[in-house]
């Protein structure tokens, strides 16, 4: 979940691609410092999108629940993502098998003549909280049920440990830059999967504050390999006019 100062952090003019700030180099990611260009390297870009907004107006922490789909806003997001594709040479297209993913791959794949590629290493990260709502001051939070599993923010305790959120997305955005090889690819997934590869890919602490985190509805997160090394990463939200009060309503997006 992102709040209005993340959605606005780093964006350019028009959403274009901007090269996101440096953080911490302390983490375990493979790729703290990014390399420079060997000349003879083939080039390889995957782009990891993030869905568009889900049609959620209970406010559920919907995680790997079935059934939540994108509204019409979040179809107007995934059709701004393939505009912004546009030009590109998209030959590889994935996607969580979650609906809003696949809804969101829909009008790329319509553009590109592309079938996409099912990949269950894209999809949410598991949450002990799925299915439940937390309200801005309601106390949910407070309720003794809970908080056994609030013990370890590092791991955490109250999901699918980031260690293995990262081995599983990095693992298809290599196999998907295969698949591309000279080209390029996208992988429609959800904010804390995409995030958590970008954390390894700059070598960030994977702990961190979820409102922080650089993954607007819809952003493109740029990842660029030499051979099969990570050259570069940009960051671009095409449907930057659309967010704002709407980005902030997504619950395990």
């Amino acid at each position: 979940m992102s709040t209005p100062s993340d959605s606005t952090a780093g964006r350019t003019a028009g959403g274009a691609p901007e090269s996101p700030p440096a953080g911490p180099a302390t983490g375990p990611g493979p790729a703290a410092t990014l390399q420079s260009i060997v000349p003879g390297e083939t080039i390889t870009v995957v782009h990891l999108l993030r869905h568009g907004e889900v049609h959620n107006p209970e406010g559920v922490l919907y995680g790997r629940l079935p059934g939540y789909h994108l509204s019409e806003l979040g179809r107007c997001m995934a059709e701004r993502a393939a505009e912004w594709f546009g030009g590109r040479e998209i030959t590889h297209l994935v996607s969580s098998p979650l609906e809003r993913a696949r809804e969101t791959a829909e009008p790329t794949a319509k553009a590109f003549g592309l079938e996409p590629v099912i990949d269950e290493r894209v999809i949410e990260a598991a949450n002990e909280f799925e299915g439940k709502t937390f309200g801005v001051g309601d106390g949910a939070l407070w309720h003794p049920t809970i908080w056994w599993h609030l013990r370890n923010p590092w791991r955490p305790s109250w999901g699918e440990p980031y260690q293995q959120i990262v081995a599983r997305m990095l693992s298809a955005a290599a196999d998907a830059r295969d698949a591309a090889l000279g080209h390029e690819a996208v992988v429609v997934s959800h904010q804390l999967p995409v995030w958590m590869a970008r954390c390894a890919f700059e070598g960030r602490r994977y702990a961190h504050d979820p409102r922080k985190r650089q993954c607007a509805l819809a952003s493109v997160t740029s990842v660029t390999y030499a051979g099969d090394r990570v050259q570069s990463l940009a960051y671009a939200e095409p449907s930057a006019d659309l967010l704002g009060p709407a980005d902030i309503q997504q619950f395990g997006a």
